[in-house]
């Protein structure tokens, strides 16, 4: 299995993303309504600047405290985001995201954002796969 087999099998496909001088509330008001933990910040959608998360929101509102909601995303962005690339493995994801202490990573093909996957995301995935090697093993040894 690969990362790009992750992104087929996710019920959204969708990439919402902002520009970096939109406010922070817009986020925050995305993030809510869609279910999501993170927002690409982009200037076209398809080459990601940054990066804002949950965290980002409140970490920075522990911080500065709730007027950071009208200020605008740059200010509180992770700029330049760690990306993957379709063709790596889950497990190398997810050694990324352990790295980098972070939950959600952009996947590139060409220098183009084709979608971002979060650590559920993969975790679901090596679940699944694990499933099957248990499945084919116990067939094996079974003799069916």
């Amino acid at each position: 299995m690969l990362v790009q087999n992750i992104l087929k099998t996710k019920e959204k496909s969708s990439i919402y993303w902002l520009k970096e001088d939109e406010p922070v509330s817009k986020a925050v008001e995305i993030m809510a309504r869609e279910r999501i933990g993170t927002i690409i910040v982009s200037e076209t959608g398809e080459e990601p600047s940054g990066i804002l998360s949950e965290r980002d929101i409140v970490r920075e509102m522990g911080k500065q405290g709730l007027s950071i909601v009208n200020g605008p995303i740059s200010k509180i962005m992770t700029a330049n985001p760690v990306t993957i690339t379709g063709d790596k493995t889950p497990d190398e994801a997810l050694q990324i995201m352990t790295d980098g202490r972070f939950r959600h990573l952009p996947v590139m093909e060409g220098g183009k954002l084709m979608g971002l996957i979060s650590i559920g995301d993969v975790v679901k995935a090596r679940l699944s796969q694990l499933s099957m090697e248990k499945d084919a093993l116990e067939g094996m040894v079974m003799g069916r």
